[in-house]
């Protein structure tokens, strides 16, 4: 069985078995290195082939799928190149700080903005018509923010796609497609200072009314297919009860209620331009922020902008159902897709894993030539991440409810990058929730959190005294000497169970342990 597994697995992956082949087999033999599996790989040390099967050089798997490596290192590192900017925080204190005043720039006279707005305007159902407002906004993003935007053009050659399928489902006016950059900057893990979180923006629970869910693996507002169907349901909805997409923009942006009260305030006009100094200050900063980007994106060419974005387009790509749970490192160490792609392609598993839940069904997008291979060595590709899985030394995460938002206390020896990692966040999202000008903390402080993280439970059921031990510490002790005295036990849960942050302990000292 095992040969006849190891045979079809080679024929699935066009594995050419010639002599050359098989006497490098013969000579990983020689070499005493096991053979392990039946996955292709490509060379590993400079004296072997090209192509050999998977094997385990000092007790490292070596995997690869066949592909274009040197290609996809690139896509790779300009993949980290697109993402390890702030452009989400750029675009977000953008619209909350916009100005108004006139900008001169020579590269776009009046006269020429204002031909360019009435032929946009005249095929589009939004009000584009020319003010010297709009033209401020205008000029400072082709000014200030051209690095930016050409990295947003390229994000868009796979977003836009994506974007207008759905919104050309539900009727919108494709033109909607420019709401994500403004709402995250095409960042699927953006997450504002309040909470909204994704492409589109979503609070928690307007998220869970348009069937979004949030739990400890997976954030479907992350989720670019289903996040995009849910913003489409809502702007048409909110378009339904406002009859004019300005006014819709501003209602995505700070809910009907406010536009409803300017609307009032305004003596009843529905003019956008008329209402917008009624409006909250990041909403009335909003609709000029999407128009500037739409015509910056609709006339791109005429101000020299030109993508170079990775060469992985929405429509070369496709999901696959996961059937057992797997890692982004199994699939990465399997294929060879580098980990950063996998993340790109798959944002709303937050720890980087692919669970497999009752009711639910979770898939895996991958570039379509990989997805053939995949689907072909299923079962040994499953095998092979169930195994690593029981070598973690530590059960995963039950699958909970993801609180969206925590209060932590700062305690002695925190800094922001330990509490980021914790709760897999970045610092600059803890400075930004909490309105933090410098990384400096102090013991008791509290800090806003909206963790990636699955969050230790706090319940009775957990901590109640039949659950619990008390363990006393004595001379030469240690964290990890006291958690092999008790099954299932790390250190991390005995510093976590008692808020210790260092590892000195001192002889007499009580230590709660829960029993597992």
């Amino acid at each position: 069985m095992k040969k006849l597994l190891f045979v079809s697995v080679l024929f699935a992956f066009g594995v050419c078995t010639s002599f050359a082949q098989d006497k490098s087999i013969d000579s990983l033999k020689k070499k005493n290195i096991q053979i392990v599996d039946s996955i292709t790989v490509q060379k590993i040390t400079g004296d072997l082939p090209k192509t050999v099967v998977a094997t385990k050089v000092k007790d490292t798997m070596i995997f690869s799928l066949e592909d274009m490596a040197n290609a996809r290192k690139i896509d790779s590192l300009w993949l980290n190149e697109l993402f390890s900017t702030g452009r989400f925080e750029e675009m977000y204190g953008t619209v909350q700080n916009q100005t108004y005043d006139p900008l001169p720039y020579k590269e776009l006279p009046t006269e020429v903005l204002k031909q360019r707005l009435a032929e946009l305007n005249a095929r589009t159902p939004f009000n584009v018509e020319y003010n010297p407002s709009l033209e401020s906004v205008i000029n400072g993003y082709l000014k200030n923010r051209r690095k930016s935007l050409s990295k947003l053009m390229a994000l868009s050659d796979y977003y836009f796609p994506m974007f207008e399928e759905q919104l050309d489902r539900y009727g919108l006016p494709l033109e909607m497609k420019y709401l994500a950059i403004v709402e995250s900057a095409l960042d699927p893990r953006a997450v504002s200072r309040v909470g909204a979180t994704g492409l589109w923006q979503f609070m928690f629970s307007t998220g869970k009314m348009f069937g979004l869910d949030v739990n400890s693996y997976v954030d479907e507002r992350s989720d670019p297919m289903m996040a995009t169907e849910a913003a489409s349901k809502y702007l048409f909805s909110l378009y339904n009860s406002l009859e004019d997409w300005d006014l819709a923009l501003a209602a995505y942006n700070s809910g009907p209620g406010n536009v409803a009260k300017a609307i009032r305030r305004s003596g009843g006009k529905k003019n956008y331009w008329n209402i917008r100094s009624y409006l909250p200050r990041e909403t009335a900063g909003y609709v000029p922020a999407f128009l500037a980007t739409m015509y910056i994106f609709e006339y791109a060419e005429e101000h020299g902008f030109k993508s170079e974005g990775p060469q992985i387009p929405y429509v070369t790509t496709d999901t696959i159902r996961v059937k057992k749970m797997i890692t982004f490192d199994q699939i990465a160490e399997i294929t060879s897709i580098p980990k950063a792609e996998i993340e790109y392609l798959n944002p709303s598993y937050k720890l980087g894993i692919i669970p497999v839940i009752k009711d639910e069904n979770y898939v895996l997008r991958l570039p379509i030539d990989q997805i053939g291979k995949f689907v072909a060595n299923e079962e040994a590709i499953y095998a092979y991440a169930e195994k690593k899985l029981n070598e973690r030394e530590k059960p995963l995460d039950e699958v909970v409810d993801q609180p969206d938002r925590i209060r932590y206390r700062v305690r002695k020896g925190d800094y922001l990058g330990k509490i980021a990692e914790k709760y897999g966040v970045g610092v600059s999202q803890i400075k930004r929730w909490n309105g933090l000008r410098s990384n400096r903390l102090r013991v008791g402080q509290r800090l806003t959190i909206h963790p990636r993280k699955p969050v230790a439970s706090t319940s009775k059921a957990t901590t109640s005294s039949s659950s619990v031990k008390t363990y006393t510490v004595k001379s030469g002790d240690s964290l990890w000497s006291i958690s092999k005295k008790f099954p299932g036990v790390t250190v991390e849960k005995i510093k976590n169970w008692n808020d210790i942050s260092g590892t000195n302990l001192k002889p007499g000292m009580k230590l709660k342990i829960q029993k597992g």
